[in-house]
């Protein structure tokens, strides 16, 4: 369904009438959320290109959307996206899931590391008709499958009344929600969709829209998707930039918990841990942090969730700055930074704990980070030595570790962890593995 972060969905009202040295092996991408909207956002100085996705998934003739706008726009920066670039981008900074395997501990100390393998009203009567309400159309053009209008008000209850004549059903408290953005003078970008032209193109599903703009204002406006939300949303933001990590300014952003150790029977049930520790750390955070869950230069990554994004995949991004140099060089890190450093920001947000919208800015950070979760797999072979011995006395006292930092991240039960880990049998009078000669010698060392 398409969420409405920065959206406020309307129905229409016509009866015509809304993770390196390891092997990666899963990744939590937005699909575990079924909430969740997805935008792009790519931003040098004022300019910024915003891509928003759709996964709209009832019937078109109801789908309609507004969304503040710093600027009036024009047709020719209005576009129609690729929605297999937000995939590839989600893709590529996932939280993800790695597995080391011990080596022999007779032969060797240290872990193996692996390489990676809307308007069909007569236009004079609807801007007379918008003059009277105090709304002014500054805008009216076609975009693909889109009909787009860009509008002003002077007031909201002008501009709620507007939108109901026209056959949007506005949620209830829509109008305490506009008046602040009539304050700051901002626009509306509203769309809907042309069932004519959808037909015509062929197409089972809404595609992204982007947008073009240059404004100082360097934000998402979340607070008209929460008009008519139920519950929680999330939202999940890739902000690209020349220069560093982007943050939020006016609620804390907070990395999401990385680089744990926890239970190998994780590798099985990775979207319900990843679930589990995200709602957790929400609730820890007092449910009003935003998550850093990925920050790195486009040009490389370690261990790779996708293969970095193609210079024409980041210009379909959004990425207006590239000079023709940006190659991506997957897990092995280049010369040189690239010009494009991505940012990975995870919200859930309600009308309480949010009553903002969300603030931006881009920092000279490049310090790498990435929700990253290990699983360690022991050595099953045939022990025989005295460090061996050790390694199995050890082996228990990590897995008991690990499942402690599980129930720790996610709030399971510890007993019903233990449950599903295979813990070693490590009787105190255990020889089995002993050599003969050390049940004469023990362990005693000569100098």
């Amino acid at each position: 369904m398409f969420r409405s972060l920065l959206i406020l969905s309307l129905l229409l009202c016509s009866s015509s009438a809304w993770s390196f040295c390891g092997f990666y092996v899963a990744k939590a991408d937005t699909k575990l959320f079924n909430k969740a909207s997805k935008v792009i956002l790519a931003r040098e100085g004022n300019r910024t290109v915003l891509t928003i996705s759709n996964d709209y998934q009832g019937d078109v003739k109801d789908f309609a959307i507004v969304v503040p706008v710093p600027v009036v726009l024009q047709k020719e920066q209005v576009h129609i996206g690729d929605p297999k670039v937000i995939d590839r981008v989600d893709a590529f900074s996932a939280p993800r899931l790695v597995e080391y395997f011990d080596e022999d501990p007779c032969n060797m100390r240290r872990y193996k590391t692996e390489g990676i393998p809307l308007p069909s009203a007569a236009p004079m009567a609807q801007k007379k008709a918008a003059d009277a309400l105090g709304v002014k159309i500054e805008a009216q053009f076609t975009v693909g499958e889109y009909d787009i209008l860009i509008l002003s008000a002077n007031e909201s209850a002008g501009l709620e009344t507007w939108l109901i004549q026209n056959g949007y059903k506005i949620p209830v408290g829509a109008r305490d929600l506009l008046q602040p953005y009539i304050r700051q003078n901002m626009k509306f970008f509203v769309a809907k969709v042309n069932l004519k032209e959808f037909e015509k193109k062929g197409f089972a599903y809404l595609r992204p829209l982007q947008m073009a703009y240059e404004s100082p204002k360097f934000m998402l406006p979340i607070r008209l998707g929460m008009a008519n939300a139920e519950s929680e949303q999330d939202l999940v933001a890739f902000v690209l930039s020349p220069v560093g990590r982007a943050e939020v300014t006016n609620y804390r952003t907070v990395k999401i918990p990385s680089n744990m150790d926890i239970p190998i029977f994780v590798k099985n049930e990775f979207g319900d841990f990843y679930k589990s520790m995200y709602q957790r750390s929400y609730e820890k955070e007092g449910k009003n942090a935003v998550f850093l869950e990925y920050a790195w230069d486009m040009n490389w990554c370690d261990p790779c969730a996708a293969d970095p994004l193609t210079p024409e995949e980041l210009r379909k991004a959004g990425v207006f700055w590239l000079n023709g140099g940006q190659k991506g060089q997957g897990f092995a890190p280049p010369q040189q930074q690239s010009n494009v450093y991505l940012t990975r920001l995870h919200v859930r947000y309600s009308r309480p704990k949010f009553p903002e919208d969300l603030v931006f800015q881009t920092t000279p950070n490049r310090e790498n980070f990435q929700g990253r979760y290990v699983l360690r797999h022991p050595f099953t072979g045939e022990i025989k030595c005295k460090e061996g011995r050790e390694y199995k006395s050890n082996l228990r006292k990590r897995m008991e570790q690990e499942a402690q930092i599980l129930a720790q991240l996610t709030g399971w039960d510890i007993n019903n962890i233990r449950k599903k880990i295979s813990f070693p049998v490590m009787a105190s009078d255990d020889k089995s593995d002993e050599s003969w000669w050390d049940r004469v010698f023990g362990d005693d060392d000569e100098d």
